[in-house]
This record gives C-alpha cells, sequence and structure tokens, in this order.
C-alpha cells in the first residue's frame, strides 16, 4: 500500500470515526452509513479529479487489504485455529 493509498484510508477512517461515533454497524443500515461518509468521499473525490464512486471501491479494496493483514497477524499470533476453535500449529 502506497503512502497515499495509506494516507486516504487514514483520512476517511478518522473521518467515519467522528461522524458515525459508537453505532453499531451491524445494526445500522449501510446506506445510512455511507451517507455519513460521503462529504469525504466527495472531497477526495474532488482533490484526486475522480468520481466518489471511484473513490468508494478504491477505499473498499484498501479496507479488504487491511482486513486481511489483521486477520493474518492474528492467526500467525495465535497458531492456525481450525473451525472448530482447536489450535494446530
Amino acid at each position: 500500500m502506497t503512502k497515499e493509498e495509506k494516507d486516504m484510508l487514514y483520512k476517511i477512517n478518522n473521518y467515519a470515526d467522528e461522524v458515525l461515533g459508537n453505532i453499531d454497524p451491524q445494526k445500522t443500515k449501510i446506506s445510512f452509513q455511507l451517507d455519513q461518509i460521503k462529504p469525504v468521499l466527495e472531497e477526495i473525490a474532488a482533490e484526486k479529479g475522480v468520481t466518489i464512486e471511484d473513490i468508494f471501491i478504491k477505499y473498499m479494496d484498501l479496507a479488504s487489504i487491511v482486513s486481511v493483514e489483521k486477520e493474518r497477524k492474528f492467526r500467525s499470533e495465535l497458531g492456525n485455529p481450525s473451525p472448530y476453535g482447536d489450535v494446530t500449529i
């Protein structure tokens, strides 16, 4: 991930933390969540001269990368748990 991508992800995540606060993402409609972060997506899109959809897609890609890395790190620290919770090393 480039510095520019990290900066964009950081900016969106920080904005989301500010405007969404302590909502439960599992119980809050995605459309509401997207409406709340739309201003920062629009700002970044304008800065880069691309569409808001392009920024959203890039954000989702970057968030997926981070999620996979966190899962990898967790599994490497824990071992390799089976679906039943057993740890095989």
